[in-house]
């Protein structure tokens, strides 16, 4: 059984390493019963020094591999995705609580997304995700995100640790009351501003 961790790597950074790391070591604590910790820097740092050596560097994926150890890392060029229009499919005994690398119930979810180009998730009449991202939703005065995702995000965690979005259990009908979406995960960004018109949820 194994997990995966996507880290941005972006001018010679990565984002958000220690929540990467700590989100890891607690996976594979719970999972395993580690008690060693994994060293993210230390793993990481032969492919900091091959980006800062490139004159060419932009945003790349980290992708990291893993169970008891690291199985694999590979680092690979991103482009952010085009994310306007989400369909709602329900689901009540789903659980992504870990990133495992297998997503076969959330690939089958995504396969009834129709005209759309991703779907997001109900669970007990309350929305969580969707197929890849946490979601923010803006009324007018301030961002929230659901109280009960299927996995709690990094990006997500930041956020809410610097109070720039606060947790609400939010369902369908809450809809009417905000302005618009927002997507978020390691590699998007709250600033890259990947919004959703609400009319555009279905």
């Amino acid at each position: 059984m194994n997990l995966i961790e996507t880290i941005k790597l972006e001018n010679g950074k990565f984002a958000n390493l220690e929540l990467h790391q700590n989100r890891m070591n607690n996976s594979r604590q719970a999972l395993f019963g580690c008690d060693d910790e994994i060293n993210l820097t230390s793993n990481l740092q032969a492919w900091t020094l091959e980006a800062e050596e490139s004159e060419k560097y932009n945003i790349h994926k980290c992708r990291i591999i893993y169970n008891k150890k690291i199985q694999n890392i590979e680092i690979i060029p991103y482009k952010f995705p085009s994310i306007t229009s989400l369909k709602f499919v329900i689901d009540d005994t789903i659980d992504y609580t870990f990133k495992y690398q297998k997503r076969d119930s959330i690939d089958k979810l995504f396969s009834r997304k129709e005209d759309c180009d991703d779907i997001l998730i109900i669970k007990n009449g309350i929305i969580t995700d969707t197929s890849y991202c946490n979601i923010l939703f803006y009324n007018g005065k301030k961002w929230l995100t659901p109280e009960k995702p299927l996995l709690k995000g990094v990006q997500r965690q930041f956020l809410i640790d610097n109070e720039i979005v606060e947790t609400a259990n939010i369902t369908p009908t809450d809809l009417q009351y905000f302005e618009k979406a927002r997507i978020i995960n390691a590699m998007i960004e709250f600033e890259n501003e990947l919004d959703i018109r609400i009319n555009e949820i279905h």
